[in-house]
């Protein structure tokens, strides 16, 4: 540890993102990225971005890109707030709207960028144990709290909350932000845009990464009351106040505006989704229901480390995490048909 760190970057334990291996003909099934590229249009709208306008700063309230998903989600552009990818957003969120002298809520088997954030920002928090159907229970959400945060669909089970479930926690915590973390939430869930007038607490994070195969770009976005919104802009105007750069701002638009493509894509990865599972389960595999672009799956005869390194030396990454509760699963992002084809080759070799 370097004597030049302050005593907050020595008490940090930093999130660890998925690797980014540089290998020749990789089946890559560890990041949850779209099998898919972005649509046609957003290159198109990147390429016109990048012009001579580019010495200009960009526009740093993104009021075209604002409109742009109001308009879409049927809300008022006070009520939009976009920033640097979903991280960003979040971490926003986490400094401006959920830290407060009561807990911060979440689930103990999630995102773990979550614990993070409470490390560098010094949040009290206390984890709230899955069942054992590794499911969100909303009655475990009723007790005392300084806000509440989780993603729908879980990551990274990727079990899916219904919607009923979403609001019952809402009216747990009325006094309190609930922020649901939509970052798959396209893949066959059903957003809880639609209870923003009803639940001023209820803050919503999104991101161009996964759905819209945007994850280059950087773009995340945030939908919530106007009260919401101006704590997350003020936090941002102190931070950095040109988080979205003209070609990220062009792309997004872009992206929202080919509905077509964005639903058509969504659907071939749910399609190849239940082909997988499938294929999983006949092999003896656990999967647990997945409404996400990603399963989470084990074997009773094989432990998921020495499933992940095998598949690794056939040249096939998967996610695994050597955590409680979970370490027996591999998270496998779901690739083309012929990507997933291959995994499922590989682990019948294995087996």
């Amino acid at each position: 540890m370097s004597r030049f760190w302050s005593d907050v970057v020595h008490t940090l334990t930093p999130y660890v993102p998925g690797e980014q291996p540089k290998m020749d003909r990789l089946v890559k099934l560890n990041t949850n990225e779209s099998p898919y590229g972005p649509s046609p249009r957003v290159i198109d709208a990147v390429r016109d971005a990048a012009s001579e306008d580019l010495r200009r700063y960009p526009d740093p309230n993104a009021d075209a890109l604002k409109q742009c998903l109001a308009t879409y989600h049927g809300l008022e552009p006070a009520q939009v707030f976009v920033g640097n990818g979903s991280d960003e957003v979040l971490a926003h969120a986490f400094m401006g709207l959920l830290k407060h002298d009561k807990p911060l809520l979440f689930p103990d088997i999630t995102y773990s960028f979550y614990p993070v954030y409470c490390g560098l920002y010094d949040i009290a928090h206390r984890l709230v144990p899955l069942n054992e159907h590794f499911e969100i229970d909303p009655a475990d959400y009723t007790g005392e709290a300084g806000a509440v945060i989780f993603p729908n669909p879980n990551a990274p089970t990727g079990r899916l909350m219904p919607l009923e479930a979403v609001e019952q926690i809402l009216k747990a915590q009325p006094d309190v932000v609930v922020l649901v973390d939509e970052a798959y939430i396209d893949y066959g869930g059903q957003s809880a845009v639609g209870l923003l007038a009803e639940h001023p607490n209820l803050l919503i994070t999104r991101t161009f990464s996964k759905s819209r195969a945007l994850a280059g770009l950087r773009v995340g976005y945030a939908l919530g009351s106007a009260e919401l919104v101006e704590g997350l802009e003020r936090v941002k105007n102190s931070f950095n106040s040109y988080p979205l750069g003209r070609p990220a701002q062009a792309g997004a638009i872009a992206s929202v505006e080919d509905e077509p493509w964005f639903r058509d894509s969504c659907q071939r990865v749910i399609d190849s989704r239940e082909h997988l599972t499938g294929a999983l389960e006949r092999m003896g595999f656990e999967v647990l229901p997945s409404a996400a672009n990603f399963i989470f799956a084990r074997h009773p005869a094989h432990p998921g480390a020495d499933l992940a390194a095998a598949l690794r030396e056939r040249a096939i990454i998967v996610r695994h995490f050597k955590l409680p509760r979970i370490d027996a699963f591999l998270r496998i992002t779901v690739g083309t048909d012929d990507e997933c084809d291959a995994l499922i080759q590989a682990l019948g070799d294995i087996l």
